[in-house]
């Protein structure tokens, strides 16, 4: 079969969704519908070139998603299972399903390669609500750069006000690697201590994180590493 290059999500397909709420910020994770899929694949294969199908396995619902082969005139299938959702369980799992299943064509395969997305408390409007907290802001993605081989290497997250508050760069070819892991680590470990990102590129001078040279990321890591987890 040919090789047939899927394109990569643009930015206005993506959603971005709370993960985690805590007292110094909030975690977001990138989201997509199942709509994105099956305008990919009516794109890539033509409308009566997939299909797919449902089918009850062990008590789950899993999900068949087949493209044309022309070059050997035969359908080529790939499956996978889905989880429920809070709401409309059933079309939540057929949802979950479908997407899971054309991760496995390659679709959307760029969003496992999302930075942690960290917005710390002084960029929030936070309320508590029956002793819950809820965030009153609404985020979209407003830049995103995917390369040739389905990485994420630039992110812009703004607000509903199209304040910018979240921003990745990975790190240049010639620093890649280890270095690209590192930053990596280094959102992880804002989010693990609460420090925000505004107060930690102040204190060495530059922007962001990705203005951040090879020996301040190492510096940065190693004082977030000693540093209490937040409550």
């Amino acid at each position: 079969m040919e090789k047939i290059k899927i394109r990569n999500l643009k930015a206005d397909e993506i959603e971005c969704r709370i993960g985690t709420i805590t007292d110094r910020g909030i975690t977001l994770l990138l989201y997509k519908n199942a709509r994105v899929d099956q305008a990919i694949l009516d794109e890539t294969f033509g409308i009566f070139g997939w299909q797919r199908h449902h089918t009850v396995i062990g008590g789950s619902l899993y999900c068949s998603v087949s493209v044309w082969d022309e070059e050997h005139q035969d359908w080529i299938m790939k499956q996978d299972v889905g989880s429920e959702s809070d709401y409309e369980k059933e079309k939540g799992a057929a949802s979950d399903s479908f997407k899971r299943a054309c991760v496995n064509l390659g679709i959307d395969r760029e969003l496992y390669t999302a930075p942690l997305i960290w917005v710390s408390a002084d960029r929030l409007q936070i309320q508590e609500r029956d002793h819950k907290k809820i965030v009153k802001d609404r985020f979209s993605v407003k830049s995103i750069n995917i390369s040739e081989d389905k990485v994420i290497t630039a992110l812009a997250i703004e607000n509903q006000r199209r304040e910018t508050v979240f921003e990745y760069k990975a790190p240049a070819k010639e620093e890649a690697g280890a270095s690209d892991e590192e930053v990596r680590e280094l959102y992880r470990e804002l989010a693990r201590t609460g420090v925000s990102e505004q107060i930690l590129v102040k204190r060495y001078g530059v922007s962001s994180i990705a203005e951040m040279n090879a020996v301040m990321r190492k510096r940065a890591l190693a004082g977030l590493k000693k540093t209490a987890t937040a409550a």
